[in-house]
């Protein structure tokens, strides 16, 4: 079974964030959205209520489920075995810091692609 997982902070969901969602679960067999919980930042929702509106955007997707999470992404992707992080861009300015922070998984996970 092919295991994605789409890590963010999801603060709020929005309709870019449900595209990557849709498109990834119709490629993997199952599709991790994993809602960061990262402490010290300033968000908007509490992680308990970003997992409820992640959950609530997503329910008409069977082979999708919500998971909080902290730490590291490649972490929590070998926790719940999968073999691929999902990352979307808003822009093409996005695409340089992505770009650093894919080689520096690599260099943690070499397993996750």
């Amino acid at each position: 079974m092919a295991i994605a997982v789409y890590p963010g902070t999801f603060d709020p969901i929005t309709n870019g964030h449900l595209d990557i969602i849709n498109r990834a679960s119709a490629v993997f067999d199952k599709l991790i959205i994993g809602v960061y919980d990262q402490p010290g930042k300033q968000l908007l929702f509490s992680p308990e209520e970003r997992v409820d509106m992640v959950e609530k955007a997503v329910a008409d997707l069977p082979n999708v489920c919500v998971k909080s999470f902290s730490g590291l992404a490649v972490d929590f992707i070998h926790e719940v075995g999968g073999i691929v992080m999902i990352r979307g861009l808003r822009a093409s300015s996005d695409f340089e810091r992505e770009f650093e922070m894919a080689l520096m998984n690599k260099k943690l996970a070499p397993d996750i692609e």
